[in-house]
């Protein structure tokens, strides 16, 4: 019970590594409300996880849904421990001359501009707790980037850079933040990443991570647990690559 009467914001917590976030934060005893474009799926899991678990309706990349989140979530919980920016796209793989710019402000959008929002409205939340975590879901793509997905793998490393810069500037306040960097895994944008879902294209891109298998949202939930815990109240700033060698 490592996250017991926490009360956490997941967003895009209705499926693939997000709700394996949310399923591991309710194992360990939080309270979670699950934000996501895909209301209906937010609610079916709210359902399933049984008290505690609320859903909600979000566009992260708008500041009125944001603002309404962050009103849901206190109007539900009374406080905000734990912000977990999860909610990311991508474009398909192409030479980054021929992304287009609906594409492009899409993903910077998502990406980037969420974690803002979320800042804007939840950080002075946790500084006048005096405490929090908050955790963005970056990617390998940061570190180790793939050609064809340039302005993806360039919306992460964003994210890596923030991160950094949200931690040293908000651990006087007692606000840790962190990030994950998964590689793929069996969400609804691997076949995005992958550009196309075949047998072949998968064992090209499993070839490239040492233990041989894709990220899964039980390594996420795992992960992201232990950086949101007070296990881990020593570490701000960090960016674990959670992501079977892929990056070494």
């Amino acid at each position: 019970m490592r996250l017991k009467d926490k009360c956490a914001i997941v967003t895009g917590g209705a499926s693939g590594f997000g709700e394996g976030i949310v399923r591991k934060f309710v194992g360990e005893g939080a309270r979670v409300l699950i934000a996501d474009m895909n209301f209906e799926g937010a609610q079916t899991l709210a359902d399933e996880l049984g008290a505690g678990v609320s859903a909600t309706l979000v566009n992260v990349a708008d500041n009125a849904a944001v603002e309404a989140m962050t009103a849901t979530a206190l109007s539900t919980f009374g406080r905000i421990a734990v912000l977990v920016n999860n909610a990311g796209t991508t474009h398909m793989p192409a030479p980054m001359e021929e992304i287009n710019e609906e594409d492009f402000d899409r993903v910077l959008a998502v990406n980037a501009k969420s974690v803002y929002l979320t800042a804007r409205h939840i950080v002075p939340i946790m500084k006048a707790a005096g405490a929090g975590a908050i955790l963005n879901v970056a990617s390998t793509a940061a570190v180790s980037p793939r050609p064809r997905l340039s302005w993806y793998n360039a919306s992460k490393g964003w994210m890596t850079t923030a991160t950094k810069g949200m931690a040293v500037e908000l651990a006087p306040h007692g606000v840790r933040v962190n990030a994950i960097n998964p590689v793929a895994g069996e969400t609804p944008l691997l076949k995005m990443f992958m550009g196309e879902d075949t047998p072949e294209v998968r064992a090209k891109f499993l070839s490239t991570i040492p233990i041989g298998r894709f990220s899964t949202p039980e390594d996420m939930g795992n992960a992201a647990c232990y950086l949101c815990s007070d296990e881990a109240s020593m570490v701000t700033g960090v960016c674990m690559e959670v992501d079977g060698g892929r990056c070494i």
